[in-house]
């Protein structure tokens, strides 16, 4: 016996080193019509340990006829669940046949569960989803560059001052655009791997809805969170991780027996790369997580309904987004960052839309300590409006808070010839040389400045 309990440690060991398991509690009965001949109750009163880490435990049971109820007991309290088995005086070879086919059958229907649980569905639109963004990249790539901030904002990135226009679709259209060939690279690959995996557990129209939700939470959660400009399926990726723990929630010994560590470690070691990382947008990535798990909640497993909890998981979703949306409208104003704002100012005057460019300006500059550059434009937006007086006094505002800002000096030059000051505009035009001497503009616009002073 000591040597069987001894060779079944040796087997739970290595068994959890596959499983990569901490630890690992075994079971060891034996079922025998009479108990061992030789002093035996020391050997099984309390578990074995494995000798070299005492990772794996063996709790050994014995069944004989005579003190079968007190194996019961023992295998009771381990389980911690009550059985119920009716012992008859004899036995033909027709029960002991029946009984083990009868176990073989609960074995094998549970293995065909577990199995069928896994093959719910091919993979479909993980792979039209990859092919999309490839083709989305290749197309940006050839009217222009997906590092390109212009073009990016163009054909849909998330942009917060358009969303606030009332752009919704670009809580939609940053899933399948990328920025740099790295990033495509990274989330092509992650949504191969997930996305098979996902499709295959909860079938493909479950995963499209698992998907497209997971952006959306990925898209609002970096439209109140981050105001920088962003792109990628990275939301939407980390909502089939999402997923995948609603999976461990629902069956969480099939998930942990499984993929469930690898997948909690990978999850892990992204989570940290991402936090490490100030130009990856985690509020995207954190979002999509949690929309993901409350998608998967929504459309649950395929033949497995369970309405009032399906239902409590949309009501919640419904809630939270509407909660976030009518939070991120009513505070326009701590959506945008500098850099936002002056892009979005950029984007009005390249069509000429000048007043639009000087409301948005005004706007992000109150009670802000704003740049230099915001002052700058701004003046250029109120000079082609003919509002000089403003202009004047924001150029003075960008070279006080920037005294190398040339351009800054040269165009509060222009101002003052117009206004006749040729003194003030010699000395403004005398910094931008100063600064910038190599610029013919400013050396011309010196040299008619001094006609006019002599």
């Amino acid at each position: 016996m000591q040597k069987d309990i001894e060779l079944t440690a040796m087997n739970g060991e290595r068994i959890r080193k596959q499983l990569s398991k901490s630890s690992m509690n075994v079971i060891n009965m034996y079922v025998t019509p009479y108990p061992p001949v030789d002093d035996y109750e020391f050997r099984i009163r309390e578990p074995f340990q494995f000798p070299s880490n005492g990772k794996t435990r063996v709790q050994s049971i014995i069944f004989d006829r005579a003190h079968y109820e007190h194996g019961f007991q023992k295998a009771e309290g381990i389980f911690r669940d009550s059985f119920a088995f009716a012992l008859e005086e004899s036995y033909t070879e027709n029960d002991v046949d029946k009984l083990k086919l009868s176990a073989l059958s609960i074995a094998s229907n549970k293995a065909k569960e577990e199995t069928r649980i896994f093959n719910q569905g091919k993979p479909f639109f993980t792979y039209m989803f990859m092919i999309i963004q490839v083709a989305v990249f290749l197309f940006i790539e050839s009217v222009g560059s997906s590092t390109d901030t212009s073009t990016l904002i163009k054909y849909g990135a998330k942009f917060n001052p358009l969303i606030l226009e009332g752009e919704w679709w670009r809580f939609f259209t940053p899933i399948i655009l990328h920025i740099g060939v790295l990033h495509l690279l990274m989330n092509t690959v992650s949504l191969y791997y997930l996305g098979t995996i996902i499709e295959r557990i909860f079938g493909k129209w479950r995963f499209l809805l698992i998907y497209l939700i997971a952006g959306f939470g990925g898209s609002i959660a970096s439209f109140i969170f981050s105001p920088s400009i962003s792109a990628g399926a990275s939301g939407a990726i980390y909502g089939l991780f999402g997923a995948l723990l609603y999976f461990g929630v629902i069956f969480p010994k099939l998930f942990f027996r499984t993929m469930g560590f690898n997948i909690l470690i990978i999850l892990g070691i992204n989570l940290m790369f991402g936090f490490s990382m100030p130009s990856i947008d985690m509020a995207g990535h954190i979002g999509g997580l949690i929309a993901g798990f409350l998608a998967a909640g929504i459309v649950h497993f395929p033949k497995k309904k369970r309405l009032a909890l399906q239902l409590l998981f949309l009501v919640i979703t419904a809630s939270l987004f509407a909660s976030l949306l009518k939070y991120g409208f009513n505070e326009p104003g701590r959506r945008m960052n500098e850099q936002s704002a002056l892009l979005m100012a950029q984007e009005y005057m390249e069509t000429e839309a000048y007043d639009q460019a000087q409301n948005l300006l005004k706007d992000y500059s109150k009670d802000k300590e704003v740049s230099a550059e915001v002052y700058f434009l701004l003046s250029y937006a109120e000079i082609n409006l003919n509002e000089i007086t403003q202009a004047k006094e924001h150029l003075q505002l960008a070279v006080d808070k920037r005294a190398d800002f040339h351009e800054a000096y040269y165009n509060l030059a222009l101002i003052y010839i117009d206004e006749k000051n040729y003194s003030e505009a010699k000395k403004c035009v005398e910094m931008a040389v100063e600064l910038k001497p190599e610029q013919t503009d400013y050396q011309n616009l010196l040299k008619e400045i001094n006609k006019y002073i002599k």
